[in-house]
């Protein structure tokens, strides 16, 4: 369906005297940004022109950042249906609620949204109510398949907008760097090892650079592809005979990329853990579903995955303070290795 634009007139401007308003939406994480939508309530319900009503704001175990999001009812041409207001989020996730929402079945249905509410700078968006998942709290191998069919779906969806520039990443070599120090300073297990391989990672930095800076296709990704931004709208057959159709949420780290970064991305979670994606390689399952949509692979995606998973292994050790765990660390000694190998 499509959404009501809501950034009209029917919207009150912000005015460059509210006191409160500092380019930011205010709120912060935990219970302040329920209060602030909370607060807001009168207004949404006032500028989505009487069709949003019984609003329960809440917050789930594993949502991240400040934003608020509250189940409600809205009532359409079509009926009642269930729906989640989502204050305040990204811009960027506004804007691709909005373009994709309703054109894909792989994307929530965008219901109502705007740029600004209450005076306030603040992105906010009525989107499809997704009952089932995410599929991080009962994970399985098999769900890698939905989920690589769902990002090819994406993939499909954005095709038609222009893509944007991409990020500049000319700081590996520091960030190398950052991991040798870490090594040493927190005398990281298998410190003997960590150093001899980000050795032969500097080594071979300029050659590995010099062909990822190459990649194509160039297209949007998602860029933050993990098993808690996969929801259901059917309910999941337990017995694994069926697969899952997979919506995919949070479009907040959408940007111009190669889908070896989402794939990688989600494989890297599992490093620590490779049982919970035995026989389902993310990067083979995503190469599938791209070529059953007729998406273009580019040339020897092989190389490209065993380059960004050297690159984002070797610079683990810089993340230690988030990344630090001794599993996950281990792995990726491990990761270096194996890639560094498949590349001579």
């Amino acid at each position: 369906m499509r959404g009501l634009d809501l950034d009209s007139p029917t919207v009150r401007p912000v005015q460059s005297g509210d006191e409160e308003r500092d380019g930011e939406a205010p709120g912060g994480s935990g219970p302040g940004g329920r209060d602030l939508a909370a607060s807001l309530e009168p207004v949404l319900e006032q500028v989505c022109q009487g069709r949003l009503d019984s609003i329960t704001w809440f917050r789930t175990d594993w949502q991240r950042g400040g934003a608020a999001t509250g189940k409600a009812e809205w009532r359409g041409e079509d009926g009642r249906r269930t729906v989640l207001v989502k204050m305040p989020l990204h811009p960027r996730e506004l804007r691709w609620l909005r373009a994709l929402g309703g054109r894909s079945p792989h994307v929530p249905d965008f219901v109502a949204g705007g740029e600004t509410l209450g005076g306030y700078d603040l992105a906010w968006a009525v989107i499809e109510h997704l009952p089932h998942g995410p599929l991080a709290l009962d994970w399985q191998a098999r769900f890698v398949e939905p989920i690589a069919t769902a990002i090819a779906g994406f993939a499909t969806a954005s095709a038609p907008h222009p893509v944007g520039d991409l990020r500049p990443e000319d700081g590996w070599s520091e960030l190398l760097e950052q991991s040798r120090r870490k090594v040493k300073d927190a005398r990281l297990e298998g410190g003997k090892e960590w150093n001899r391989l980000l050795r032969e990672c500097e080594r071979r930095l300029e050659t590995m650079l010099e062909t990822w800076r190459g990649r194509a296709p160039i297209e949007w990704i998602h860029g933050d592809l993990h098993p808690g931004n996969a929801m259901c709208r059917t309910p999941i057959d337990a017995t694994g005979r069926t697969s899952p159709e997979v919506c995919l949420i949070d479009f907040a780290e959408v940007r111009t990329g190669h889908w070896i970064e989402d794939a990688i991305y989600l494989e890297r979670l599992h490093w620590s853990r490779p049982d919970r994606i035995a026989g389902h390689p993310p990067v083979r399952a995503i190469a599938k579903a791209r070529k059953e949509a007729g998406l273009d692979n580019g040339d020897d995606h092989a190389r490209l995955a065993a380059i960004r998973r050297t690159l984002m292994a070797a610079t683990a050790p810089a993340y230690a303070r988030t990344e630090g765990s001794p599993a996950h660390l281990a792995a990726c000694r491990d990761r270096i290795e194996s890639s560094l190998r498949s590349l001579k």
